[in-house]
Protein backbone atom coordinates (compact mmCIF):
# COMPACT_ATOMS: atom_id res chain seq x y z
CA UNK A 1 0.00 0.00 0.00
CA UNK A 2 1.44 3.67 -0.33
CA UNK A 3 2.64 5.20 2.54
CA UNK A 4 1.27 7.72 4.86
CA UNK A 5 0.82 11.28 3.93
CA UNK A 6 3.69 12.79 6.13
CA UNK A 7 6.26 10.13 4.50
CA UNK A 8 5.42 10.80 1.64
CA UNK A 9 6.44 14.78 2.28
CA UNK A 10 9.25 13.08 4.07
CA UNK A 11 10.51 11.96 0.92
CA UNK A 12 10.19 14.87 -1.25
CA UNK A 13 11.61 16.87 1.28
CA UNK A 14 14.67 14.67 0.71
CA UNK A 15 14.27 14.90 -2.88
CA UNK A 16 14.29 18.52 -3.30
CA UNK A 17 17.87 18.08 -0.92
CA UNK A 18 19.09 15.83 -3.92
CA UNK A 19 17.92 18.34 -6.53
CA UNK A 20 19.01 21.51 -4.84
CA UNK A 21 21.44 21.13 -2.48
CA UNK A 22 24.40 18.33 -3.73
CA UNK A 23 27.45 19.57 -3.55
CA UNK A 24 29.05 18.47 -7.04
CA UNK A 25 32.53 18.55 -8.66
CA UNK A 26 33.44 21.09 -11.46
CA UNK A 27 32.04 20.68 -15.13
CA UNK A 28 35.97 20.72 -16.15
CA UNK A 29 37.01 17.54 -13.95
CA UNK A 30 34.37 15.36 -15.09
CA UNK A 31 34.98 16.56 -18.94
CA UNK A 32 38.78 15.26 -18.71
CA UNK A 33 39.63 11.54 -20.33
CA UNK A 34 38.70 8.68 -18.13
CA UNK A 35 41.67 8.16 -16.55
CA UNK A 36 41.21 4.17 -14.42
CA UNK A 37 42.21 4.51 -10.86
CA UNK A 38 44.41 1.80 -9.41
CA UNK A 39 42.05 -0.68 -8.71
CA UNK A 40 43.13 -1.66 -5.75
CA UNK A 41 41.81 1.96 -4.82
CA UNK A 42 38.48 1.06 -5.60
CA UNK A 43 35.54 -0.32 -3.53
CA UNK A 44 32.11 -0.87 -4.33
CA UNK A 45 29.44 0.71 -2.44
CA UNK A 46 27.37 -1.79 0.54
CA UNK A 47 23.78 -2.12 1.13
CA UNK A 48 22.19 -4.50 3.44
CA UNK A 49 19.17 -5.49 1.55
CA UNK A 50 18.23 -4.20 -1.50
CA UNK A 51 20.24 -1.20 -4.41
CA UNK A 52 19.99 0.83 -7.20
CA UNK A 53 22.64 1.47 -9.34
CA UNK A 54 22.11 4.11 -11.86
CA UNK A 55 24.33 7.47 -14.42
CA UNK A 56 22.55 9.56 -12.48
CA UNK A 57 22.20 10.08 -8.55
CA UNK A 58 18.48 11.73 -7.94
CA UNK A 59 17.07 8.89 -9.85
CA UNK A 60 19.11 6.53 -8.19
CA UNK A 61 18.17 7.90 -4.63
CA UNK A 62 14.46 7.77 -6.04
CA UNK A 63 14.49 4.04 -7.15
CA UNK A 64 16.18 2.90 -3.42
CA UNK A 65 13.25 5.15 -1.96
CA UNK A 66 10.79 2.89 -3.27
CA UNK A 67 12.46 0.24 -2.01
CA UNK A 68 12.67 1.55 1.40
CA UNK A 69 8.91 1.84 1.13
CA UNK A 70 8.37 -2.06 0.42
CA UNK A 71 8.77 -2.24 -3.70
CA UNK A 72 10.89 -4.43 -5.43
CA UNK A 73 12.86 -4.46 -8.06
CA UNK A 74 10.51 -3.59 -10.75
CA UNK A 75 8.64 -1.17 -8.47
CA UNK A 76 12.11 0.54 -8.12
CA UNK A 77 12.82 -0.19 -11.47
CA UNK A 78 10.03 2.14 -13.22
CA UNK A 79 10.02 4.60 -10.82
CA UNK A 80 14.30 5.38 -11.86
CA UNK A 81 13.39 4.90 -15.61
CA UNK A 82 10.55 7.43 -15.13
CA UNK A 83 12.67 9.91 -12.97
CA UNK A 84 15.69 9.73 -15.66
CA UNK A 85 13.17 10.80 -18.27
CA UNK A 86 13.51 14.32 -16.18
CA UNK A 87 16.99 14.09 -15.15
CA UNK A 88 18.78 12.25 -17.80
CA UNK A 89 17.40 13.77 -20.54
CA UNK A 90 20.15 13.15 -23.05
CA UNK A 91 19.61 9.32 -22.78
CA UNK A 92 16.75 8.66 -19.95
CA UNK A 93 13.54 9.14 -21.54
CA UNK A 94 9.98 8.14 -22.77
CA UNK A 95 10.93 9.18 -26.35
CA UNK A 96 12.58 6.67 -26.87
CA UNK A 97 12.83 2.98 -25.87
CA UNK A 98 15.14 -0.38 -25.07
CA UNK A 99 15.33 -3.32 -23.04
CA UNK A 100 14.40 -5.11 -19.26
CA UNK A 101 15.75 -8.70 -18.12
CA UNK A 102 13.80 -9.85 -15.01
CA UNK A 103 14.72 -12.04 -12.56
CA UNK A 104 11.16 -12.66 -10.36
CA UNK A 105 12.27 -14.64 -7.26
CA UNK A 106 8.31 -15.18 -6.61
CA UNK A 107 7.87 -16.55 -9.97
CA UNK A 108 10.68 -18.69 -10.45
CA UNK A 109 11.31 -17.04 -13.83
CA UNK A 110 13.48 -15.03 -16.00
CA UNK A 111 11.66 -12.47 -18.74
CA UNK A 112 12.98 -10.14 -20.20
CA UNK A 113 10.80 -7.02 -21.93
CA UNK A 114 11.47 -5.49 -25.38
CA UNK A 115 9.97 -2.03 -25.63
CA UNK A 116 12.55 -1.36 -28.63
CA UNK A 117 10.82 1.76 -30.87
CA UNK A 118 9.56 0.73 -33.74
CA UNK A 119 9.55 2.08 -37.66
CA UNK A 120 6.23 3.77 -38.60
CA UNK A 121 4.00 2.06 -40.73
CA UNK A 122 5.04 4.94 -43.96
CA UNK A 123 8.71 3.12 -44.32
CA UNK A 124 10.07 1.92 -46.76
CA UNK A 125 13.85 0.02 -47.13
CA UNK A 126 14.82 2.75 -49.30
CA UNK A 127 13.77 5.63 -46.65
CA UNK A 128 17.16 7.00 -45.93
CA UNK A 129 18.62 6.71 -49.29
CA UNK A 130 19.11 10.14 -50.78
CA UNK A 131 18.43 10.36 -55.07
CA UNK A 132 21.65 8.77 -56.00
CA UNK A 133 20.70 5.81 -54.11
CA UNK A 134 22.90 5.90 -51.63
CA UNK A 135 23.10 6.15 -47.99
CA UNK A 136 22.01 9.82 -46.51
CA UNK A 137 22.92 9.78 -42.92
CA UNK A 138 21.57 13.18 -42.59
CA UNK A 139 17.70 11.53 -43.44
CA UNK A 140 18.06 9.23 -40.56
CA UNK A 141 20.32 10.43 -37.63
CA UNK A 142 19.21 14.21 -37.78
CA UNK A 143 15.80 15.07 -39.46
CA UNK A 144 11.93 13.71 -38.48
CA UNK A 145 12.57 10.50 -40.57
CA UNK A 146 14.74 9.05 -38.04
CA UNK A 147 12.01 9.23 -35.23
CA UNK A 148 11.02 5.81 -34.21
CA UNK A 149 7.58 5.07 -32.68
CA UNK A 150 8.68 5.39 -28.79
CA UNK A 151 8.37 2.16 -25.95
CA UNK A 152 9.19 2.88 -22.96
CA UNK A 153 6.20 4.01 -21.61
CA UNK A 154 4.64 0.48 -22.69
CA UNK A 155 7.78 -1.41 -21.52
CA UNK A 156 7.48 0.28 -17.93
CA UNK A 157 4.03 -0.28 -17.41
CA UNK A 158 3.94 -3.62 -18.84
CA UNK A 159 6.80 -4.65 -16.37
CA UNK A 160 5.06 -2.77 -13.25
CA UNK A 161 1.84 -4.65 -13.72
CA UNK A 162 2.83 -8.11 -14.77
CA UNK A 163 5.81 -8.02 -12.38
CA UNK A 164 5.62 -5.40 -9.46
CA UNK A 165 4.78 -5.88 -6.19
CA UNK A 166 1.32 -4.35 -6.24
CA UNK A 167 2.17 -2.21 -3.12
CA UNK A 168 2.08 0.68 -5.90
CA UNK A 169 0.19 2.15 -8.07
CA UNK A 170 1.54 3.58 -11.88
CA UNK A 171 0.65 7.39 -10.69
CA UNK A 172 2.59 6.71 -7.40
CA UNK A 173 5.14 5.63 -9.07
CA UNK A 174 4.92 8.20 -11.68
CA UNK A 175 4.97 10.97 -8.75
CA UNK A 176 8.52 11.74 -8.15
CA UNK A 177 8.97 12.27 -11.27
CA UNK A 178 6.21 14.50 -11.58
CA UNK A 179 7.51 16.46 -8.55
CA UNK A 180 10.82 17.08 -10.68
CA UNK A 181 9.48 17.90 -13.76
CA UNK A 182 7.14 20.62 -12.48
CA UNK A 183 9.40 22.13 -9.87
CA UNK A 184 12.79 21.80 -11.74
CA UNK A 185 15.56 20.99 -10.30
CA UNK A 186 19.75 22.78 -10.74
CA UNK A 187 21.57 21.33 -13.23
CA UNK A 188 24.91 19.54 -12.61
CA UNK A 189 26.99 16.56 -13.21
CA UNK A 190 26.59 15.24 -16.43
CA UNK A 191 23.63 17.40 -17.81
CA UNK A 192 26.18 20.10 -17.05
CA UNK A 193 28.90 17.89 -18.88
CA UNK A 194 27.08 17.14 -21.87
CA UNK A 195 24.62 20.14 -22.73
CA UNK A 196 27.19 22.87 -23.95
CA UNK A 197 28.57 20.13 -26.56
CA UNK A 198 25.20 19.24 -27.93
CA UNK A 199 22.93 22.99 -27.39
CA UNK A 200 23.52 23.51 -31.38
CA UNK A 201 21.50 20.26 -31.90
CA UNK A 202 18.49 20.88 -29.74
CA UNK A 203 18.46 24.63 -30.75
CA UNK A 204 17.54 23.83 -34.19
CA UNK A 205 13.90 23.07 -32.76
CA UNK A 206 12.13 26.25 -30.85
CA UNK A 207 10.71 24.12 -28.90
CA UNK A 208 13.91 22.25 -27.50
CA UNK A 209 16.04 25.54 -27.18
CA UNK A 210 12.81 26.93 -24.33
CA UNK A 211 13.66 24.11 -22.46
CA UNK A 212 17.61 23.62 -22.44
CA UNK A 213 18.49 27.38 -22.95
CA UNK A 214 19.30 30.90 -20.53
CA UNK A 215 17.08 33.48 -21.72
CA UNK A 216 20.41 34.68 -23.78
CA UNK A 217 20.51 31.78 -25.92
CA UNK A 218 23.27 29.96 -24.04
CA UNK A 219 23.02 26.39 -22.83
CA UNK A 220 21.74 25.54 -19.28
CA UNK A 221 24.75 25.17 -16.93
CA UNK A 222 25.98 24.39 -13.52
CA UNK A 223 23.73 25.63 -11.09
CA UNK A 224 21.08 26.77 -13.76
CA UNK A 225 17.28 24.96 -13.37
CA UNK A 226 15.65 22.69 -15.47
CA UNK A 227 11.94 22.84 -15.48
CA UNK A 228 10.01 20.90 -17.57
CA UNK A 229 6.49 22.04 -17.04
CA UNK A 230 5.30 20.08 -20.31
CA UNK A 231 6.91 16.94 -19.56
CA UNK A 232 5.20 17.00 -16.11
CA UNK A 233 1.83 16.99 -17.59
CA UNK A 234 2.48 14.83 -19.92
CA UNK A 235 3.92 12.37 -17.20
CA UNK A 236 0.54 13.57 -15.32
CA UNK A 237 -1.39 12.13 -18.47
CA UNK A 238 0.07 9.42 -18.20
CA UNK A 239 -0.10 8.72 -14.04
CA UNK A 240 -4.23 9.33 -14.63
CA UNK A 241 -4.80 7.18 -18.01
CA UNK A 242 -2.00 4.75 -17.64
CA UNK A 243 -0.48 4.17 -21.26
CA UNK A 244 -3.52 4.98 -23.35
CA UNK A 245 -2.17 8.60 -21.88
CA UNK A 246 0.66 8.66 -23.85
CA UNK A 247 -0.11 6.62 -26.92
CA UNK A 248 -3.81 8.22 -27.45
CA UNK A 249 -5.35 11.22 -26.81
CA UNK A 250 -4.69 14.61 -26.79
CA UNK A 251 -0.69 13.46 -26.36
CA UNK A 252 -0.33 11.19 -29.13
CA UNK A 253 -1.93 14.04 -31.22
CA UNK A 254 0.69 16.20 -30.36
CA UNK A 255 3.60 14.01 -30.43
CA UNK A 256 2.40 12.89 -34.50
CA UNK A 257 2.09 16.09 -35.06
CA UNK A 258 5.64 17.49 -33.86
CA UNK A 259 6.75 14.64 -36.05
CA UNK A 260 5.15 15.39 -39.52
CA UNK A 261 5.27 18.95 -39.16
CA UNK A 262 9.54 18.10 -39.18
CA UNK A 263 9.26 16.23 -42.02
CA UNK A 264 8.84 12.93 -40.23
CA UNK A 265 5.95 10.07 -41.11
CA UNK A 266 5.28 8.50 -37.80
CA UNK A 267 1.18 9.03 -37.22
CA UNK A 268 -0.99 8.99 -34.29
CA UNK A 269 -2.35 5.59 -35.63
CA UNK A 270 1.39 4.12 -35.24
CA UNK A 271 1.29 5.05 -31.68
CA UNK A 272 -1.76 3.77 -30.95
CA UNK A 273 -0.96 0.47 -32.19
CA UNK A 274 2.69 0.59 -30.09
CA UNK A 275 2.90 -2.85 -28.28
CA UNK A 276 5.83 -4.04 -25.41
CA UNK A 277 6.66 -7.45 -25.97
CA UNK A 278 7.25 -10.05 -23.33
CA UNK A 279 9.96 -12.38 -24.38
CA UNK A 280 12.40 -15.42 -23.46
CA UNK A 281 15.43 -14.66 -22.78
CA UNK A 282 18.56 -15.64 -24.18
CA UNK A 283 20.62 -18.33 -21.94
CA UNK A 284 23.86 -19.20 -21.98
CA UNK A 285 26.45 -20.99 -19.21
CA UNK A 286 30.13 -19.61 -18.68
CA UNK A 287 31.96 -21.53 -16.17
CA UNK A 288 29.18 -22.91 -14.13
CA UNK A 289 26.78 -19.85 -14.27
CA UNK A 290 24.18 -18.80 -16.16
CA UNK A 291 23.85 -15.86 -18.01
CA UNK A 292 20.45 -14.47 -18.97
CA UNK A 293 20.63 -12.09 -21.19
CA UNK A 294 18.49 -10.06 -23.90
CA UNK A 295 17.05 -11.46 -27.20
CA UNK A 296 16.25 -10.24 -30.78
CA UNK A 297 15.91 -7.12 -31.83
CA UNK A 298 18.89 -6.68 -29.62
CA UNK A 299 21.67 -8.32 -30.72
CA UNK A 300 23.52 -8.11 -27.37
CA UNK A 301 22.73 -11.59 -25.77
CA UNK A 302 23.32 -13.69 -28.75
CA UNK A 303 26.64 -11.78 -29.48
CA UNK A 304 27.68 -12.10 -25.55
CA UNK A 305 27.01 -15.81 -25.37
CA UNK A 306 28.49 -16.34 -28.59
CA UNK A 307 31.77 -14.96 -27.05
CA UNK A 308 31.76 -15.99 -24.04
CA UNK A 309 31.62 -19.78 -25.15
CA UNK A 310 34.50 -19.22 -27.38
CA UNK A 311 36.53 -17.91 -24.70
CA UNK A 312 35.11 -20.49 -22.48
CA UNK A 313 37.90 -23.04 -23.94
CA UNK A 314 40.64 -20.87 -23.12
CA UNK A 315 42.22 -20.91 -19.17
CA UNK A 316 41.89 -16.70 -18.66
CA UNK A 317 42.27 -17.38 -15.06
CA UNK A 318 45.57 -18.52 -15.85
CA UNK A 319 46.54 -15.72 -17.79
CA UNK A 320 47.15 -12.46 -16.08
CA UNK A 321 43.99 -10.11 -16.40
CA UNK A 322 44.85 -6.75 -18.87
CA UNK A 323 48.02 -8.84 -19.73
CA UNK A 324 48.40 -8.88 -23.76
CA UNK A 325 47.79 -12.57 -23.90
CA UNK A 326 44.08 -12.12 -22.62
CA UNK A 327 43.53 -9.21 -24.42
CA UNK A 328 44.07 -10.80 -27.82
CA UNK A 329 41.85 -13.59 -27.19
CA UNK A 330 38.85 -10.84 -25.76
CA UNK A 331 39.56 -9.34 -29.03
CA UNK A 332 39.86 -12.97 -31.25
CA UNK A 333 36.45 -13.61 -29.95
CA UNK A 334 34.50 -10.23 -30.17
CA UNK A 335 35.68 -10.05 -33.71
CA UNK A 336 33.68 -13.47 -35.00
CA UNK A 337 30.15 -12.58 -32.79
CA UNK A 338 30.56 -9.32 -34.13
CA UNK A 339 30.47 -10.70 -37.79
CA UNK A 340 27.83 -13.16 -37.05
CA UNK A 341 25.67 -10.59 -35.89
CA UNK A 342 26.07 -8.00 -38.91
CA UNK A 343 25.45 -11.10 -41.52
CA UNK A 344 22.56 -12.85 -39.52
CA UNK A 345 20.52 -10.53 -37.01
CA UNK A 346 17.67 -8.45 -37.18
CA UNK A 347 13.80 -7.97 -35.84
CA UNK A 348 12.54 -12.01 -35.21
CA UNK A 349 9.17 -10.84 -36.51
CA UNK A 350 11.17 -10.61 -40.35
CA UNK A 351 14.05 -12.73 -39.87
CA UNK A 352 14.64 -16.03 -38.88
CA UNK A 353 18.38 -15.89 -37.43
CA UNK A 354 20.09 -19.06 -36.51
CA UNK A 355 19.92 -18.43 -33.05
CA UNK A 356 20.42 -21.94 -31.51
CA UNK A 357 23.59 -22.65 -33.98
CA UNK A 358 24.73 -19.03 -32.75
CA UNK A 359 24.72 -19.42 -29.09
CA UNK A 360 25.80 -23.41 -29.93
CA UNK A 361 28.93 -24.78 -28.04
CA UNK A 362 29.69 -26.77 -30.81
CA UNK A 363 29.80 -23.68 -33.12
CA UNK A 364 31.74 -21.58 -30.60
CA UNK A 365 34.64 -24.68 -31.05
CA UNK A 366 34.54 -24.14 -34.06
CA UNK A 367 35.22 -20.54 -33.92
CA UNK A 368 37.43 -21.24 -31.35
CA UNK A 369 39.56 -23.45 -33.70
CA UNK A 370 40.37 -20.47 -35.96
CA UNK A 371 42.24 -18.21 -33.28
CA UNK A 372 45.82 -17.83 -33.35
CA UNK A 373 47.49 -17.94 -29.74
CA UNK A 374 49.59 -15.07 -31.11
CA UNK A 375 48.44 -13.87 -34.15
CA UNK A 376 45.62 -11.25 -35.22
CA UNK A 377 42.90 -13.04 -37.65
CA UNK A 378 41.99 -10.36 -40.44
CA UNK A 379 38.76 -9.06 -40.15
CA UNK A 380 38.28 -9.71 -43.94
CA UNK A 381 39.28 -13.39 -43.88
CA UNK A 382 35.80 -13.85 -41.14
CA UNK A 383 33.31 -15.03 -43.51
CA UNK A 384 30.59 -15.99 -40.61
CA UNK A 385 29.61 -20.18 -40.82
CA UNK A 386 26.57 -20.56 -38.98
CA UNK A 387 24.28 -20.91 -41.56
CA UNK A 388 22.62 -19.77 -44.57
CA UNK A 389 24.85 -2.10 -38.54
CA UNK A 390 25.90 2.93 -36.15
CA UNK A 391 24.47 2.37 -33.26
CA UNK A 392 24.00 5.35 -30.58
CA UNK A 393 26.13 5.43 -28.07
CA UNK A 394 24.05 7.73 -25.41
CA UNK A 395 22.06 5.35 -23.93
CA UNK A 396 21.94 4.61 -20.37
CA UNK A 397 21.98 1.60 -17.99
CA UNK A 398 20.89 0.84 -14.85
CA UNK A 399 20.66 -1.89 -12.33
CA UNK A 400 18.67 -3.10 -9.10
CA UNK A 401 18.13 -5.62 -6.73
CA UNK A 402 15.92 -6.22 -3.45
CA UNK A 403 16.34 -7.69 -0.38
CA UNK A 404 13.95 -10.42 -1.74
CA UNK A 405 16.60 -11.90 -4.36
CA UNK A 406 14.93 -10.09 -7.37
CA UNK A 407 16.44 -8.32 -9.82
CA UNK A 408 16.33 -6.06 -12.83
CA UNK A 409 18.75 -4.89 -15.63
CA UNK A 410 17.29 -2.47 -18.04
CA UNK A 411 18.99 -0.38 -21.24
CA UNK A 412 16.92 1.96 -22.43
CA UNK A 413 18.28 4.89 -25.29
CA UNK A 414 16.91 7.87 -27.43
CA UNK A 415 19.93 7.09 -29.94
CA UNK A 416 22.56 9.81 -29.84
CA UNK A 417 22.76 12.01 -26.87
CA UNK A 418 19.63 14.10 -26.95
CA UNK A 419 18.39 11.76 -29.34
CA UNK A 420 17.35 13.59 -32.65
CA UNK A 421 17.03 17.08 -30.24
CA UNK A 422 12.81 17.86 -31.21
CA UNK A 423 11.17 18.48 -28.04
CA UNK A 424 6.95 17.88 -29.10
CA UNK A 425 5.47 20.81 -28.67
CA UNK A 426 2.84 20.93 -25.78
CA UNK A 427 4.57 17.60 -24.19
CA UNK A 428 8.24 17.50 -23.25
CA UNK A 429 9.38 14.61 -24.78
CA UNK A 430 12.46 14.71 -26.35
CA UNK A 431 12.21 12.01 -29.40
CA UNK A 432 14.57 9.58 -30.57
CA UNK A 433 16.60 8.58 -33.86
CA UNK A 434 16.58 5.36 -32.94
CA UNK A 435 15.84 4.05 -37.30
CA UNK A 436 19.18 5.49 -37.09
CA UNK A 437 19.99 1.84 -36.49
CA UNK A 438 18.59 0.30 -39.13
CA UNK A 439 20.98 -0.42 -41.93
CA UNK A 440 20.67 2.01 -44.89
CA UNK A 441 21.88 -0.32 -47.71
CA UNK A 442 23.08 -3.39 -47.65
CA UNK A 443 26.95 -3.73 -46.63
CA UNK A 444 26.67 -0.22 -45.30
CA UNK A 445 28.01 0.90 -41.92
CA UNK A 446 25.72 3.08 -39.29
CA UNK A 447 27.56 6.18 -37.48
CA UNK A 448 29.12 4.02 -35.16
CA UNK A 449 31.01 2.04 -38.49
CA UNK A 450 28.40 -1.27 -37.76
CA UNK A 451 27.85 -3.09 -40.67
CA UNK A 452 24.44 -4.44 -41.62
CA UNK A 453 22.28 -6.99 -43.79
CA UNK A 454 19.59 -7.18 -45.41
CA UNK A 455 17.81 -8.52 -41.98
CA UNK A 456 18.60 -5.00 -40.89
CA UNK A 457 16.91 -3.19 -43.45
CA UNK A 458 14.26 -0.24 -42.52
CA UNK A 459 10.55 -2.17 -42.76
CA UNK A 460 7.54 -0.79 -41.66
CA UNK A 461 6.31 -1.70 -38.32
CA UNK A 462 9.88 -3.49 -37.67
CA UNK A 463 12.27 -3.16 -34.79
CA UNK A 464 16.03 -1.93 -36.07
CA UNK A 465 18.98 -4.52 -34.40
CA UNK A 466 20.22 -3.13 -31.45
CA UNK A 467 23.50 -3.61 -29.21
CA UNK A 468 22.23 -3.48 -25.93
CA UNK A 469 22.92 -5.82 -23.48
CA UNK A 470 20.94 -5.85 -20.03
CA UNK A 471 22.11 -9.12 -18.16
CA UNK A 472 21.92 -10.69 -14.83
CA UNK A 473 24.43 -13.68 -13.89
CA UNK A 474 22.95 -16.49 -12.23
CA UNK A 475 24.31 -18.92 -9.74
CA UNK A 476 22.04 -21.70 -8.44
CA UNK A 477 19.44 -20.02 -9.85
CA UNK A 478 20.04 -17.10 -7.53
CA UNK A 479 21.82 -13.70 -8.83
CA UNK A 480 24.92 -12.90 -8.54
CA UNK A 481 25.65 -9.84 -11.17
CA UNK A 482 23.43 -7.24 -12.79
CA UNK A 483 24.92 -5.40 -14.78
CA UNK A 484 24.86 -3.59 -18.65
CA UNK A 485 26.22 -0.62 -20.42
CA UNK A 486 25.22 2.29 -22.73
CA UNK A 487 28.08 2.74 -25.91
CA UNK A 488 26.43 1.77 -28.76
CA UNK A 489 28.42 -0.69 -30.65
CA UNK A 490 30.63 -0.56 -27.56
CA UNK A 491 27.84 -2.42 -25.34
CA UNK A 492 28.23 -5.87 -25.71
CA UNK A 493 31.98 -6.10 -25.14
CA UNK A 494 31.90 -3.80 -22.29
CA UNK A 495 29.69 -6.40 -20.52
CA UNK A 496 31.70 -8.60 -21.40
CA UNK A 497 34.49 -7.57 -19.76
CA UNK A 498 33.05 -6.84 -16.56
CA UNK A 499 31.64 -10.43 -16.80
CA UNK A 500 34.67 -11.63 -17.70
CA UNK A 501 36.60 -9.77 -14.92
CA UNK A 502 34.53 -10.43 -12.38
CA UNK A 503 34.20 -14.45 -12.63
CA UNK A 504 37.64 -15.56 -14.67
CA UNK A 505 39.62 -12.83 -12.50
CA UNK A 506 37.72 -12.72 -9.37
CA UNK A 507 37.50 -9.02 -9.34
CA UNK A 508 35.62 -6.72 -6.62
CA UNK A 509 32.59 -5.72 -8.88
CA UNK A 510 33.85 -1.64 -8.32
CA UNK A 511 37.36 -2.44 -9.73
CA UNK A 512 35.80 -4.68 -12.68
CA UNK A 513 33.24 -1.78 -14.19
CA UNK A 514 36.30 0.31 -13.98
CA UNK A 515 39.36 -1.31 -15.54
CA UNK A 516 40.26 -0.12 -19.01
CA UNK A 517 38.15 -1.63 -21.29
CA UNK A 518 38.86 -2.04 -25.32
CA UNK A 519 36.50 -2.95 -28.09
CA UNK A 520 36.73 -4.43 -31.76
CA UNK A 521 33.33 -4.98 -33.93
CA UNK A 522 34.57 -6.73 -37.21
CA UNK A 523 34.82 -3.60 -38.96
CA UNK A 524 36.03 -1.15 -39.01
CA UNK A 525 39.75 -3.91 -38.03
CA UNK A 526 40.61 -2.18 -35.45
CA UNK A 527 40.90 -2.45 -31.48
CA UNK A 528 39.45 1.00 -29.95
CA UNK A 529 41.06 1.25 -26.39
CA UNK A 530 40.42 3.43 -23.63
CA UNK A 531 43.57 4.77 -21.82
CA UNK A 532 45.04 3.15 -18.75
CA UNK A 533 46.68 0.45 -20.63
CA UNK A 534 50.02 0.23 -20.48
CA UNK A 535 52.26 0.78 -23.48
CA UNK A 536 53.86 -2.34 -23.03
CA UNK A 537 50.80 -4.04 -23.66
CA UNK A 538 49.85 -2.03 -26.34
CA UNK A 539 53.47 -2.27 -27.71
CA UNK A 540 52.42 -6.40 -27.82
CA UNK A 541 48.75 -6.03 -29.20
CA UNK A 542 50.33 -4.38 -32.28
CA UNK A 543 52.94 -7.04 -32.56
CA UNK A 544 50.42 -9.28 -33.08
CA UNK A 545 49.06 -7.01 -35.98
CA UNK A 546 45.95 -5.61 -33.96
CA UNK A 547 46.25 -2.06 -34.94
CA UNK A 548 45.16 -0.02 -31.88
CA UNK A 549 42.78 3.25 -31.96
CA UNK A 550 42.08 5.49 -29.32
CA UNK A 551 39.72 6.42 -28.11
CA UNK A 552 37.16 3.53 -27.75
CA UNK A 553 33.97 6.29 -26.51
CA UNK A 554 31.60 6.27 -23.92
CA UNK A 555 30.61 3.25 -21.44
CA UNK A 556 29.21 3.25 -18.41
CA UNK A 557 28.50 0.02 -16.41
CA UNK A 558 26.54 0.19 -13.62
CA UNK A 559 26.96 -2.76 -12.00
CA UNK A 560 25.87 -4.98 -9.15
CA UNK A 561 27.23 -7.76 -7.43
CA UNK A 562 25.10 -10.14 -4.86
CA UNK A 563 27.27 -11.41 -2.20
CA UNK A 564 25.68 -13.37 1.03
CA UNK A 565 26.28 -10.19 2.77
CA UNK A 566 23.92 -7.97 0.55
CA UNK A 567 24.66 -6.29 -2.54
CA UNK A 568 27.74 -4.21 -3.67
CA UNK A 569 27.01 -1.70 -5.69
CA UNK A 570 29.37 -0.29 -8.47
CA UNK A 571 28.89 3.12 -10.16
CA UNK A 572 31.03 3.34 -13.17
CA UNK A 573 33.58 5.79 -12.62
CA UNK A 574 33.06 7.10 -16.01
CA UNK A 575 30.33 9.33 -15.37
CA UNK A 576 30.17 12.12 -13.10
CA UNK A 577 26.78 11.63 -11.07
CA UNK A 578 26.29 7.85 -11.33
CA UNK A 579 25.14 6.64 -7.75
CA UNK A 580 24.95 3.64 -6.07
CA UNK A 581 21.90 4.08 -3.56
CA UNK A 582 21.38 1.18 -1.20
CA UNK A 583 18.55 0.36 1.07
Amino acid sequence: MMSSFSTRRTFFAFLATLAFGLPTATAQDARRAYVPPALDTVHAVPAEHGMVVAQEKISAQVGADILRRGGNAVDAAVATGFAMAVTYPRAGNIGGGGFMVIHSTERNEDITIDYRETAPAATTPQIFLGADGKPDAAKSRDSALGVGVPGTVAGLALALEKYGSGRFTLAQLLEPAIVLARDGFLVGDDIADTLPGWHKRLVRWPTSAQIFSRPDGTPLGEGDKLVQSDLAETLSAVAALGPRGFYEGPVAEKLAKAVTDAGGIMTSADLKSYQAVIRAPVRGTYRGYDIVSMPLPSSGGVVLVETLNILEGFQLADLKQGSPASLHLLIEAMKRAYADRARYLGDPAFVNAPIGTLTGKDYAAKLRATISADRATPSKQLVSTAASPHEGSNTTHFSVVDGGGNAVSNTYTLNFSYGVGLVADGTGVLLNNELDDFTAAVGASNAYGLVGFEPNLPGPGKRPLSSMSPTIVLKDGKPVLVTGSPGGSRIISTVLQVIVNVLDYNMEVAAAVAAPRLHHQWLPDEVRVESGFPDNVLLELKAMDHHIVAPMGQTSANSIAVTANGPLGAPDPRTRGAEAAGQ
